[in-house]
């Protein structure tokens, strides 16, 4: 039996393949297929001959060994390997041959485009939507020969995704799967916000300034925590450019998202008054550090401003910061304060 070998390593050598990784995968895959032959023996081998072209399935049959005391159940041994090449196999080894080159080109274009993806995680990429009718629930989003899965989960809440449409998504995970390389992105990660003020601003890029927290609810609010590593530098006014311009060219690729930029703090207190811009709290008692809770005092008529539409804004202070953020009314707080305060003086003893 003859098959062009010489022409299969130059087929497999431009696309990367070694010759030998094609002569074991083809002996293999030409055993497998002997084996499903009429009367096979159950032990062979095939042996390639890349001069001739030429391939031989080599046989042995078992020889059964009699049993003794020390070991009643011996494993057979195997006899003389002999030739056992089908006579009408030339059509089957042909067609078993194109396959094993047909896998071995997809697993190495797989390897490929495995290669040029797995740096990519944790970037941000510009992609073309592409619906697919027999996947309703996921997006696909093509970049370039290559189509990466934008899942249900991933999505943002109201927005709509149109065939053809250029989005900005963010690489969440580059895996091997069983149909090739798996790309994941998303639309609704935090990091797809860092990602695209990393666009807009040169001082986040330099190091001037850095994204200390993110807390995100995709599609209504975004609260972001800034500070300057630079003298000199305003790090809210950084992301925000002039006139607006860098935040509203972020904007632009959110849709309707909202952005709040807050200033970051070591000092829990003032990082908790911050975060819950656009309210102005008058003061932040810590209660615990261990378990990272604080109570913040608000004006009367920046209590809703506070706690926001569905208790959102105080909901993402709470996730920008890791503290657990109990809101109070600063006039109350004042009067319980002045009562607290009367009822001290009049308990101590007159002279």
């Amino acid at each position: 039996m003859e098959l062009d070998l010489t022409g299969m390593h130059k087929l497999a050598a431009e696309q990367g393949i070694e010759p030998e990784t094609l002569d074991e995968a083809l002996a293999e895959a030409l055993r497998l297929a002997y084996l499903k032959t009429p009367h096979a023996a159950k032990h062979a081998r095939v042996e390639l001959d890349e001069r001739s072209g030429s391939f031989t399935v080599w046989a042995a049959d078992e020889i059964p060994v009699e049993p003794t005391e020390e070991d009643p159940y011996p494993a057979p041994k195997l006899g003389e390997e002999y030739d056992d090449t089908p006579h009408d196999f030339g059509r089957l080894a042909a067609a078993t041959a194109r396959q094993v080159i047909t896998q071995l080109f997809r697993k190495a274009e797989d390897e490929k485009i495995f290669g040029a993806f797995s740096g990519q995680k944790g970037k941000l990429i510009t992609g073309i939507v592409q619906q697919d009718v027999s996947d309703s629930s996921n997006v696909h989003v093509a970049m370039g020969d290559v189509e990466a899965l934008l899942p249900r989960r991933e999505q943002v809440p109201g927005e709509r995704y149109r065939h053809g449409e250029r989005i900005r998504v963010y690489v969440v995970n580059v895996a091997r799967g069983i149909r090739g390389p798996e790309i994941v992105v998303s639309r609704s990660h935090p990091e797809l916000v860092r990602k695209l003020f990393e666009r807009e601003v040169p001082e986040l890029v330099s190091g001037a300034v850095s994204i200390m927290a993110i807390a995100r609810e995709a599609g209504a609010r975004t609260k972001i925590a800034v500070k300057a590593n630079t003298e000199g530098v305003n790090p809210k006014g950084a992301l925000i450019g002039p006139g607006g311009s860098r935040v509203r060219a972020v904007m632009e690729n959110l849709g309707p998202e909202k952005i709040d930029i807050v200033d970051y703090s070591d000092d829990p207190a003032k990082f908790v008054a911050a975060a819950l811009s656009p309210a102005v709290a008058t003061g932040v008692q810590v209660i615990s550090e261990k378990n990272k809770t604080a109570i913040a005092f608000i004006h009367d008529d920046q209590l809703s401003l506070a706690i926001g539409k569905e208790g959102q804004n105080a909901r993402l202070a709470a996730k920008l910061t890791g503290w657990k953020i109990g809101i109070e009314s600063a006039e109350a707080h004042a009067k319980k304060v002045a009562a607290e305060q009367a009822a001290r003086e009049a308990a101590e003893p007159q002279n």
